[in-house]
């Protein structure tokens, strides 16, 4: 049963994203306000995953409006769409994503910012990016830790993408995410992304899972330092405060 379940729901996921995509790409020649109908588009897909594969989002706190600089922990690529599902922004991401079949041209196409970790001189260019976004009003969210984890605990931050909002005194949202599963479905191994699992075989596992919790919790305020390598290890505190532990 549980692979008939995987089936439907991978079919459905494939039916939804080609044909909001679609949509986009058709209506962007037309509408004036190409960010406003991204952004609408992007929710719209992120609201229809959440649904498809089980998520039930529960948000604690108050999502901060845009513009706006977000930071948050890092488990899985299910943090993309229960991210937008709750606030609207672009995502920085690690540039290998570009290059994935089909899904590195939509990702690039709802304007995510893209930065190889390996090149000292592609951060100031994503800094850059960084700022016009923040600058047209948008949101921007990060992932300091630099990878997705098994959700034992929050990884160091790296405070190099933190050098943008310290520079200019930029006030830094942060929040933690977490995931609650069924007792005989460990988090850590069905929803948490990492190791040497590739993602279609992940994807299958969690697409089995009945139905799962997700917990967004905001921070209470946004912070300000000029270090970004002290801002880093301030958010990096905070974020482990908020942060409920996979088990």
């Amino acid at each position: 049963m549980k692979y008939i379940l995987a089936s439907i729901r991978f079919i459905l996921l494939l039916l939804t994203t080609f044909s909001i995509y679609f949509a986009w790409w058709i209506i962007s020649f037309i509408i004036p306000n190409k960010s406003l109908w991204r952004q609408v588009c992007f929710r719209l897909w992120a609201r229809s995953f959440s649904r498809i594969i089980g998520m039930k989002i529960e948000v604690i706190g108050s999502p901060p409006k845009p513009p706006f600089f977000l930071v948050s922990n890092h488990l899985s690529y299910v943090d993309i769409p229960l991210i937008r599902s709750v606030v609207d922004g672009v995502f920085v991401a690690k540039s290998e994503i570009r290059e994935w079949f089909l899904i590195g041209r939509i990702v690039a196409d709802m304007e995510t910012v893209f930065i190889d970790r390996q090149n000292r001189r592609d951060i100031p260019q994503a800094g850059e990016k960084i700022l016009e976004k923040l600058d047209a009003g948008e949101g921007v969210i990060v992932f300091p830790e630099g990878t997705s984890t098994k959700g034992e605990e929050v990884l160091r931050f790296k405070s190099s993408l933190l050098e943008f909002p310290a520079k200019t005194d930029f006030p830094v949202h942060y929040m933690a995410i977490s995931y609650r599963t069924p007792n005989n479905e460990p988090p850590a191994h069905t929803i948490c992304w990492w190791g040497d699992v590739t993602l279609i075989a992940h994807m299958w596992k969690l697409l089995q899972i009945p139905h799962f919790e997700a917990i967004l919790i905001f921070g209470d305020e946004a912070i300000q330092h000029s270090d970004r390598k002290e801002l880093a290890e301030i958010l990096w505190k905070k974020v482990s405060d908020k942060f409920l532990p996979i088990l």
